[in-house]
């Protein structure tokens, strides 16, 4: 122990006493170790860390699919078949997410909340701070109006009292009693702030055993019982269930997974990627460390050599190198905690939504031991190589030589370790390059419709101008009749769904009176309720019949637009006009086709994999009355002006609150937004892997540098003799940079048959790409081109001090 103690204090002076050096080591390990700390903590937070729930690895997701789609929403009366026959589970609940209006008490505004039946929390094996669950009275249609709320929502408008049970909140114009608060910090996925019983939902949606209107199911299994075995016995009362419903459950399977991995889904993917890569850099620091601790350790070679003379065996010295490496990667990664304390939260911040669970992302204990053993290995590494030239060198030819003796040896080992730095570089340069390309690629896509001037948003509408169908038309048709009059304003309508969100419905459907026998393995169309001014407001082109008009209203012939998509996949004769189309599980229709209009990116605009995208348009205003409490408040405003969004929407604000005051304007978005927002799945890992590939050149050419000054150093006198015999400056620019680029070349050699493996290979980076192949030759080209430039620049600054030597001070040189 006590030697250890004296190495640990040599190892804190010889640092000292090399401040240039140590700083530069450091900083080198911080940003690597740094960057790994960073990721890692995201990879524990989002991937490996068990959800916050009691026993949370038996809690599952329970999916219905159909042949068209591996996951589909559940269906209500489904589900209560399962409460009832499952002996899988300990508990199973259902919740559905929900937007709500909340008018009281305080300001007027948007919230998300869950509708949930019993049982939900307790399925989750969570406990209230306050009150209880629904009682099963509550949770039916015509039952009591009780809520649960969040306790950031009881700390906001209740000031956290704990007289907050039987008081009231507002939510969508129904008074609701307060039974309970939620823990603190409880989410299920998004954070919800208001919980209201799911079986008051309208019987409409709720008790059509076809329709599947968002509602999701979870469930705890028993401790004996696995996945594989609830999957078999759900599959067994699903179809059970099918044969008893044939019009509404036929063809119908189920699919049930872990909770986590239905929250996470594929993320972890690009994590992996990620943590990949920062792996790469990390490697890449050690090999410039290394090779920083060869060069020292050769001007050192003289001190070690007294040493060993002086009776420290071989086994000392190369123990002492290596807590000098240790102490050294310790030092560094302190200060790169540092950095991915203070930079994860930013990060996060500047790309909201992207990752699920992020707000379980911080440096923790798991994180901080992660980083420990990663500086321990990386100061392991790196240390070894100074110590093993050590251990194999002759202490008398030290002494004799001056420490230069081992220069031949180091140089080679140096060699090696650039060219490992360039071949890893390399890598992930053409990682950073396919992402770049496929941001650019993405970037050049037609979206179907002009992405300028755009801004969209959603009004609560008051509800006391909503009680019956016909008061909800008006007031929806006045509301956009006065966002018109606005000065600037150019076109305005609603929509239920606007373009590159993916929030367009899928409905199964049938041409005039071919219904099929089984709805849930009939084609798919993706339906749109707009306003007949929509279309220009969007600018999309008309190419057959007409657009939506005012005329098309409730008392009207329904009619529908399809888009080209449609009309090319079911009309083969290319005549759409004047055929019917009924959709939907409660059938709507039939509706007379009247126009086709161009085909509109809907889920962003890399959806060439996203399937059935036939798109269908409906005019608003001929939604049947049982409808339309449930569709028209989920219509999106789409304005076309050419002023500035902050502009335009203070003249919304006003033009809304002309009919009531507790109507709150909420998801204002331009649609550069929300373009910017549908390339966020590529966007993150490349704005990331581009700077690990930033980090690496930049120590690349670090590295390329510091080996080059040092074999200056040492060769001065060879320098001296070379141009004392002839040589001239450029002979020596290119002893230096001729030896390097080849080193270099080898690199670029190697990198490039490792990144084409790679790439090929990795599904975590080619399920991200569009418009490019993984072994897209240009970035390859480009990349090689990058690092070839950059190695130049670092080996010809300290090439051209070596042009400079003085022979006549070279030859006295020692």
């Amino acid at each position: 122990m006590s030697g250890l103690i004296q190495d640990l204090r040599y190892a804190l002076r010889q640092l000292r006493k090399s401040p240039g050096f140590t700083a530069v080591a450091m900083l080198t390990l911080a940003l690597a170790i740094g960057a790994n700390t960073a990721i890692f903590s995201l990879v524990e937070g989002v991937v490996l860390a068990p959800l916050p729930y009691s026993q949370p690895d038996r809690l599952v997701m329970v999916w219905e699919n159909n042949p068209r789609f591996p996951r589909v929403w559940d269906s209500y009366p489904n589900f209560q078949d399962w409460q009832r026959n499952a002996r899988s589970f300990q508990q199973m609940a259902a919740f559905r997410e929900q937007g709500v209006d909340l008018t009281s008490p305080g300001a007027p505004s948007h919230l998300n909340a869950n509708q949930i039946s019993t049982g939900f929390f307790h399925t989750l094996g969570v406990e209230l701070a306050l009150g209880r669950e629904f009682t099963h009275q509550e949770d039916q249609h015509g039952g009591a109006p009780a809520a649960v709320i969040s306790s950031r929502l009881w700390r906001e408008r209740f000031a956290g009292s704990h007289e907050v049970l039987g008081k009231t909140v507002t939510v969508d114009g129904v008074n609701y009693s307060i039974v309970g608060v939620a823990p603190l910090k409880f989410r299920l996925d998004d954070e919800a702030y208001v919980y209201t019983p799911l079986g008051q939902l309208d019987p409409l949606i709720l008790n059509n055993r076809a329709s599947h209107a968002g509602i999701f199911t979870i469930a705890r299994m028993k401790p004996e019982v696995s996945i594989s075995q609830s999957q078999a016995e759900m599959s067994t009362i699903q179809n059970s269930l099918d044969r008893l419903y044939p019009v509404d459950n036929r063809d119908l399977g189920v699919y049930v997974e872990s909770l986590k991995q239905a929250i996470v889904g594929d993320v972890g993917q690009t994590l992996r990627l990620l943590i990949g890569a920062v792996g790469l850099v990390l490697l890449i620091a050690c090999a410039n460390v290394a090779n920083l601790l060869l060069a020292r350790s050769a001007v050192r070679a003289r001190e070690f050599s007294i040493r060993s003379a002086l009776g420290a065996n071989r086994v000392r010295v190369a123990r002492q190198l290596l807590t000098e490496s240790v102490v050294l990667s310790l030092a560094g990664a302190s200060l790169g905690v540092a950095i991915a304390f203070f930079g994860i939260r930013p990060v996060l911040a500047a790309m909201p939504g992207i990752l699920p669970r992020s707000q379980d992302v911080s440096v923790n204990a798991p994180v901080l031991l992660y980083t420990l053993t990663i500086s321990l290995v990386a100061g392991i590494l790196f240390g070894l190589a100074p110590a093993l030239k050590s251990w194999s060198a002759d202490p008398q030819a030290s002494l004799k030589e001056g420490g230069r003796g081992s220069t031949i040896v180091h140089r080679r080992t140096q060699s090696s370790f650039i060219i490992m730095q360039v071949a890893l570089t390399l890598v992930l340069l053409v990682g950073a390059g396919l992402l770049f390309q496929t941001i650019l690629h993405l970037s050049s896509v037609n979206p179907g419709f002009d992405t300028k001037n755009i801004v969209t948003f959603k009004v609560g509408v008051s509800h006391s101008l909503t009680k019956t169908p016909p008061s909800t038309r008006v007031a929806y048709q006045q509301l956009i009749e006065r966002i018109r009059q606005i000065p600037g304003v150019q076109a305005a309508d609603f929509t239920t769904a606007v373009p590159l969100t993916g929030q367009g419905g899928t409905l199964p459907f049938w041409l005039d009176s071919k219904k099929p026998e089984s709805l849930q393995g009939a084609p798919r169309l993706q339906a749109f309720l707009t306003g007949p001014d929509y279309f220009r407001a969007l600018e999309i082109p008309l190419l057959q019949g007409r657009f939506l008009t005012e005329n098309d209203t409730a008392k009207a012939q329904c009619v529908a637009v399809i888009d080209t998509d449609f009309a090319h996949k079911f009309f083969l004769d290319g005549k759409p006009i004047g055929h019917t189309i009924t959709a939907g599980f409660a059938a709507f229709g039939p509706c007379t086709i009247v126009g086709v209009a161009g085909h509109v990116k809907d889920a962003g605009l890399n959806d060439a994999g996203v399937p059935n995208q036939y798109q269908t348009y409906y005019s608003l205003y001929q939604d049947p009355d049982q409808w339309v409490p449930i569709n028209y408040p989920d219509a999106s405003i789409v304005v076309r002006t050419p002023l500035d969004a902050a502009a335009v929407i203070s003249g919304i604000k006003a033009a809304v609150s002309q009919a009531a005051a507790d109507q709150p304007i909420y998801n204002v978005q331009t649609m550069r937004q929300i373009v910017a927002d549908s390339m966020s799945e590529q966007r993150f890992p490349m704005v990331l892997l581009g700077a690990f590939a930033g980090l690496a050149l930049l120590l690349a050419a670090v590295g390329i540098y510091g080996v080059i000054s040092y074999s200056v150093t040492q060769r001065v006198q060879e320098i001296g003799i070379r141009m004392a015999l002839g040589a001239d400056k450029r002979n020596v620019l290119h002893l230096f940079i001729g030896r390097e680029l080849r080193l270099v070349l080898a690199g670029i050699a190697v990198g490039t048959v490792g990144a084409l493996i790679l790439t090929q290979t990795l599904s975590s980076l080619s399920h991200l790409l569009y418009g490019v192949r993984p072994i897209d030759p240009l970035t390859f080209a480009t990349v090689s081109v990058v690092l070839i430039s950059v190695s130049i620049l670092a080996c010809y600054i300290p090439a051209r001090r070596a042009a400079k030597v003085d022979p006549m001070v070279a030859l006295r040189y020692e």
